[in-house]
């Protein structure tokens, strides 16, 4: 269900992740870090993000409307009011955390495909922390981007 979502409110290019930008991504993605889209090759539609964001609020605010009406009805108009804009704006504040929160999905998404292009025998899960720690030692030796995949991979074969 949630690649379903990904796909509709993602745009992805067809072009694969350079091997540097999967690692940055990386190591961006272990540190808990917004990993930047646009190496990764996705956009998001934010109509898209919008509609399933719609849909996942109805099945909450619908409900809570339907209880909250009778309440409401016999209160001052003005405390309706403000209710309203309150829950509102929560509404529209919790779209930014959706937008984060989503944006982190796909980019672990396009991280795991990626993975599997540069690295087919050495499982994301298991080899993720191991490959940034030699990423960071390849950066102190400022190795070059052309010897970088053979840095990595020679290291990973030591160990």
């Amino acid at each position: 269900m949630l690649n379903k979502i990904l796909d509709f409110c993602f745009t992805t290019s067809k072009q694969p992740v350079l091997l540097k930008d999967l690692l940055v991504a990386n190591v961006q993605h272990n540190e808990k870090m917004h990993v930047d889209a646009a190496k990764l090759g996705f956009r998001l539609k934010i109509g898209n993000a919008y509609i399933v964001y719609i849909c996942i609020i109805s099945i909450f605010a619908v409900p809570l409307a339907a209880i909250s009406h009778k309440i409401f009805a016999n209160i001052d108009s003005h405390a309706s009011i403000v209710a309203a804009v309150i829950f509102t704006a929560v509404i529209f504040i919790w779209f930014n955390f959706f937008r984060v929160w989503i944006k982190d999905k796909m980019s672990g998404k396009v991280i795991r495909e990626a993975w599997v292009v540069h690295f087919p025998y050495f499982p994301y899960d298991e080899y993720r922390y191991k490959i940034e720690e030699i990423f960071h030692k390849a950066m102190k030796a400022e190795v070059p981007k052309k010897d970088l995949e053979k840095y990595i991979l020679d290291n990973l074969i030591q160990e």
